[in-house]
């Protein structure tokens, strides 16, 4: 997605398939396949041609935005790794699946972080289940899913029960209701989470259950994006409770209602390993912190 997303400026700061091309060293057609990749990834057109050029449609200019802290971010991790590469530091591997990803794996690292910064912390992503197979294979000291795991050879332990919440603008005329059912999101505008995750699984199976069909009009797979588009495009979504902010919300001037249904789309976010003993100390130590703060 990374390399997609810079794909992507370049074509921006070029305005011309070619030109980007050219300057990226790679065939025209090639970098067309990559930008009709991401925009299958995301579901949304990212360009309209204008003459010659590409002119940004308006989630395009969102997606840009995004592609840039995306950029600054990986400048600020390679960096950070430059600084620590020849030092002697603990290390730690977490596998996460993408909603612990944005929901809770930043505060599991500053529990970490918070009395030392000489941590070698990397990440994979990846489903709940590549996760799971990540952890028995020992590919990664420890896992972050959002989901209790019985499977044989795993240790899990529960942190936090969460659920799904409807997020929508404070302008929006649901913000006025003291009372919204679940009936009320059929053929109701809406931004959703990408299929396939779990949280989306819950949303389908509860909107099938009660024969709700919402009007989506987009699905992204990163949260903080939806929280955005909530913001700009005034349409409603549902979002877990662990990854609403106070902070988030009131600077997008968004608000979060309560819908009894939801109360169905329980899930709980737990972390996995394999063996206490083959634990490395810091592993041990992340986990003794994240069950004494959760």
């Amino acid at each position: 997605m990374l390399e997609s997303l810079y794909y992507f400026t370049v074509i921006v700061e070029q305005k011309s398939l070619n030109k980007a091309a050219a300057k990226l060293n790679i065939s025209q057609p090639a970098l067309s396949r990559k930008l009709a990749k991401l925009e299958q990834t995301l579901d949304v057109q990212l360009f309209e041609r204008v003459g010659k050029k590409l002119e940004l449609t308006r989630i395009g200019q969102v997606a840009l935005e995004y592609a840039h802290e995306f950029k600054q971010l990986d400048q600020r991790f390679r960096l950070a790794l430059e600084e620590y590469k020849n030092e002697n530091i603990a290390s730690l591997t977490i596998g996460a699946s993408l909603t612990t990803l944005q929901s809770t794996l930043p505060d599991l690292i500053g529990l970490l972080t918070k009395d030392s910064l000489s941590i070698d912390i990397k990440t994979v992503t990846g489903k709940t289940h590549e996760i799971v197979s990540l952890v028995k294979q020992n590919q990664v000291d420890i896992g972050l899913v959002a989901s209790k795991i019985t499977e044989p050879g795993i240790n899990c332990i529960p942190l936090f029960d969460d659920h799904l919440r409807l997020v929508l603008p404070k302008a929006h005329r649901f913000s006025a209701y003291s009372f919204i059912s679940i009936e009320q999101l059929n053929h109701l505008p809406m931004i959703l989470f990408s299929k396939g995750t779990w949280y989306r699984i819950l949303m389908d199976e509860l909107f099938h259950k009660y024969q709700v069909i919402p009007d989506i009009k987009m699905e992204i797979d990163s949260f903080e994006a939806i929280i955005r588009l909530v913001s700009t495009c005034k349409i409603p979504t549902l979002l877990p409770q662990s990854y609403l902010r106070k902070h988030l919300l009131e600077d997008n001037e968004l608000m979060t209602a309560d819908i009894r249904e939801l109360q169905q789309t329980v899930r709980t976010t737990s972390l996995i390993y394999t063996d206490w003993n083959s634990l490395n100390r810091t592993t041990k130590e992340l986990i003794e912190k994240a069950i004494q703060h959760f």
